[in-house]
């Protein structure tokens, strides 16, 4: 049985949970532990109510059933249902704008990769166009990934590896304390990414770009 803790006024990051692949519950239970709001979306309510795992709202569309019916034979009463019909944005998409709305400052993600590469694809691309609207990071079993501010700058040990991912461009890139460095460098989707670069040695890694987007994914072996 796995819950959340109740936490005032989004001190914490609020919990959307997607459709994709599902996550171990350590990491799943390790998120929840401290989210004031969980959200699920569409088909991956039954999943977690078969989980144990406390949800405060159920977003979706819901074409192919009744909610209501559903929540009654899941035997679930304290769940709001937010129906979202608008068919020109993604279950993802609403869900994040949802969370905006119910005021997050910051979202944590799972299940949003994995299975469907078409779903996958879209939900890394809603990411990527919400998280300049809110600070997100995404999370399955072996990677955390982030938009990285124009300057960002964390300690990592020596060997984390760590890649440098553009959305879709990223221009006048320097790096200082990975093995592969940058020194006013571009990045273009499709042409160069910084793909499994590393911390040379224990201690800050620098990060700055002038211009364009930029993902940094943090792999965990």
């Amino acid at each position: 049985m796995s819950s959340h803790h109740v936490v005032r006024d989004f001190q914490e990051p609020a919990l959307l949970i997607a459709d994709g692949e599902p996550c171990s519950m350590q990491l799943l239970e390790q998120l929840l532990n401290w989210s004031p709001v969980v959200v699920a979306l569409d088909g991956a309510f039954p999943k977690l109510c078969e989980l144990g795992v406390k949800v405060d709202y159920w977003l979706g569309d819901f074409d192919d059933f009744n909610p209501e019916e559903k929540l009654a034979e899941l035997g679930q009463s304290n769940v709001e249902i937010v129906h979202t019909p608008n068919q020109n944005f993604t279950d993802f998409e609403k869900g994040i704008a949802f969370l905006i709305e119910k005021g997050a400052a910051e979202i944590n993600i799972v299940w949003a990769d994995g299975k469907r590469l078409d779903h996958a694809t879209s939900n890394l691309s809603s990411f990527v166009k919400m998280a300049q609207k809110v600070r997100l990071v995404m999370y399955n079993n072996w990677c955390k990934m982030f938009l990285l501010p124009k300057q960002f700058e964390k300690w990592y040990p020596a060997g984390k590896i760590i890649s440098l991912i553009p959305a879709p461009i990223a221009k006048g890139i320097s790096t200082s304390g990975l093995k592969y460095e940058l020194e006013n460098g571009e990045l273009k989707f499709g042409e160069r990414t910084g793909s499994s670069n590393e911390a040379l040695a224990d201690g800050l890694v620098s990060i700055r770009y002038s211009d364009g987007q930029l993902l940094m994914i943090e792999v965990d072996e």
